[in-house]
């Protein structure tokens, strides 16, 4: 065939037709994960969640796409889990002491002053880990990362002087652990999920809280309480994970950006927890929240609770229980 403008032509059409479709049908094969998470946007976990995200399709060229459902818009917390279980989404974000009723290892990290500081939160965090990891991969779920929360601190409308000022108050609940601890100093137990402590606060369903400055800065506590008490209650990890199946079902490549993604993530999790108890405290303090440092008698209120909760987890927890404690103590 003779060689014409025409033919030239038309075969330059052709070939940008079929790079066009070539392009569409490799759009069209990128995988496609939702994932459901349960704080607002502003929060520090959600901004480190969008970031974990960004850097998954970075490294696999937009191979993996992840959309993103934020503050609870796709599944309430208590139904993540089973989510991502089910296949109704990929990944999830849950805070894992919330999930305690389903394993003792679950809220270890809700009891009481047991890692007192950050160092702490971690060596519990990787003393823990094995055992929580044995336990998703049972339910076909993989582990990817987990994050502390900063420390948490009493809400009131008066100063808390000793445990003795929540006898009788209708206490904020969020795991099994904060729900035994309000029962132990004799307050009344209320589960209420962090987006809807303002309306719980406005409507008289609780008068107390004990949960993190961050917490406090998503709700606006300004608003429905007056004094914060920083006890370094508990931090509770955050836990994201995936569904095995799903993750088993990405190219190898693809299985390691996100596992390399979600130790980044761990990584800067941390150091964004560290920033924002700070900034939320100071966030508090300046929209007219009184912060009130712990009285000694608050202290060994506290103190002697927690070792009651600890000795009452090892029991449910079994020699395995014991083990870990053990360890992380001679740690």
């Amino acid at each position: 065939m003779a060689l014409t403008r025409r033919n030239l032509v038309a075969a330059g059409t052709a070939g940008a037709a079929s790079l066009a479709a070539l392009r569409e049908a490799r759009a069209q094969a990128a995988t496609r994960w939702q994932f459901a998470t349960p704080y607002a946007d502003t929060n520090f976990h959600t901004r480190n969640v969008k970031a974990f995200v960004e850097d998954i399709q970075k490294a696999t060229n937009g191979a993996l796409q992840v959309q993103l459902h934020t503050n609870g818009s796709l599944l309430p917390m208590p139904q993540i889990k089973r989510g991502v279980q089910q296949g109704q989404v990929q990944l999830g974000e849950i805070l894992i002491s919330a999930y305690g009723n389903e394993d003792p290892f679950f809220e270890l990290d809700g009891v009481p002053l047991l890692a007192p500081n950050f160092e702490a939160v971690v060596k519990l965090a990787a003393a823990s880990r094995p055992f929580i990891e044995a336990r998703f991969q049972r339910t076909g779920l993989a582990m990817l990362y987990n994050v502390p929360w900063p420390p948490g601190g009493f809400y009131s409308n008066a100063p808390i002087e000793n445990l003795d000022a929540l006898k009788g108050t209708r206490f904020r609940t969020f795991n099994t652990m904060t729900n035994r601890f309000a029962t132990l100093v004799g307050a009344n137990p209320t589960l209420v999920q962090a987006a809807e402590v303002p309306q719980a606060f406005a409507t008289g369903v609780i008068n107390a809280m004990v949960t993190s400055a961050a917490t406090g800065v998503d709700s606006q506590a300004w608003d429905y309480c007056k004094v914060f008490t920083p006890v370094n209650f508990s931090y509770t990890n955050n836990v994201v994970f995936v569904g095995r199946r799903a993750l088993e079902a990405l190219p190898a490549a693809q299985r390691t950006a996100v596992m390399e993604a979600a130790k980044e993530a761990q990584a800067r999790g941390l150091e964004m927890a560290r920033a924002s108890d700070k900034e939320a405290q100071d966030t508090l303090a300046s929209r007219g929240l009184k912060i009130e440092q712990p009285s000694a008698a608050l202290k060994e209120g506290l103190n002697r609770i927690s070792a009651t909760m600890t000795d009452e987890w090892v029991a449910k927890a079994g020699e395995d229980g014991k083990k870990l404690i053990d360890a992380y103590k001679a740690a």
